[in-house]
């Protein structure tokens, strides 16, 4: 846990070219985390909580041991009848409401939620949350923070003047450098937004996606997975780490490492064995970059997951995912007479 001071972005070093030993220890590192698990309380360098508020992470940049630093994930719990203080930053944020309801101010502008929506803070935004209810609100936050840290996006903090304003001229619209049209896109993502889709990976709900240009978010790509009981997800391939919440259920995750053989060109060589993973319900899954994974629910009981991925990998041409094994076909269409088959929005 951070004692005196946060972990915005972890360095890479190595006295060689190669960086095995670095991916090594990343690999070593155990995967799965309870909440029992606090990586950090959220007392130093945070200024969005309250004396009502509480914030503390799951995942980031200075956990020992290291996982990642593509996505970090915390929590906000907001007891019945409160709020944080609020603060911008640069960098976008998306918020899963696990339970309750309420609404946000993002400049100046509110957006209402419950439980199972996605609420995007977007780019360059000053945001508060607020619980007005008699029930606590709670939500699973995952954004892609470093990103913007290692591309100097830094501006941040609590709401004030500019401490020398003489320097300065007037106040000017800062949304100038957007992308245009973003200001129409969805804040909020409710399950009414969303359907259900069978694709190799499973049964799946996606909440924000490059496909999905009406959602305000660049940076943090989001679905569930619901994984019947005693079934299993489709076997997949890809470059991209990814962070997996456990909403309900229990089950287990078959990790395969995959290996650069480095020859005339880049080579994969997949292992012969996986790793294992029990996970159940309030438990974060952290799966490797170029990893094989596989999801298990438990008999008698059905698993549903939270996806999280940072984006950025697909605009650096990593934007394919190979399927090893296909996800089972429910009971119901494997029976059914074939039909025209619909493009799948594979995750």
């Amino acid at each position: 846990m951070a004692s005196s001071e946060r972990v915005f972005l972890r360095g890479i070093s190595s006295g060689t070219y190669g960086l095995k030993e670095f991916r090594a220890a990343q690999l070593a590192g155990p995967r799965v985390r309870s909440d029992a698990f606090v990586a950090d309380d959220g007392q130093v360098g945070h200024s969005g909580d309250s004396d009502q508020s509480r914030t503390w992470w799951r995942i980031g940049p200075g956990d020992d041991p290291f996982l990642t630093q593509t996505l970090q994930v915390h929590f906000v719990e907001l007891p019945p009848r409160s709020s944080n203080h609020g603060h911008g930053h640069q960098n976008e944020a998306a918020f899963y409401i696990l339970e309750g309801r309420g609404y946000e101010i993002h400049d100046d502008q509110r957006y209402d939620w419950s439980q199972g929506d996605l609420v995007l803070v977007h780019t360059d935004s000053v945001h508060r949350h607020f619980n007005p209810y008699d029930e606590q609100a709670t939500c699973l936050v995952m954004k892609a923070k470093c990103t913007w840290m290692y591309l100097g996006l830094i501006q941040q903090g609590r709401s004030g003047p500019v401490a020398d304003p003489d320097r300065f001229g007037e106040r000017v619209e800062w949304s100038q450098l957007w992308t245009p049209g973003v200001q129409q896109r969805k804040k909020v993502v409710t399950p009414a937004d969303t359907s259900w889709a069978d694709t190799p990976l499973g049964r799946v709900r996606t909440m924000s996606s490059p496909r999905r240009a009406d959602v305000r978010t660049f940076s943090v790509d989001v679905f569930e997975l619901d994984i019947p009981a005693g079934s299993r997800s489709g076997k997949r391939w890809q470059m991209a780490d990814e962070v997996l919440y456990v909403l309900s259920g229990s089950g287990y995750s078959l990790h395969w490492e995959v290996q650069a053989e480095l020859a005339d060109k880049y080579y994969a060589r997949i292992a012969a064995e996986p790793t294992r993973h029990e996970i159940t319900a309030g438990d974060t899954l952290y799966v490797p970059q170029n990893t094989v994974a596989q999801h298990f629910s438990a008999d008698g009981t059905p698993l549903r997951l939270l996806s999280g991925q940072n984006r950025v990998f697909k605009l650096l041409g990593y934007d394919r995912v190979a399927y090893l094994e296909d996800a089972p076909r429910p009971a119901a269409r494997a029976s059914a007479a074939p039909a025209a088959p619909a493009a799948p929005v594979t995750p």
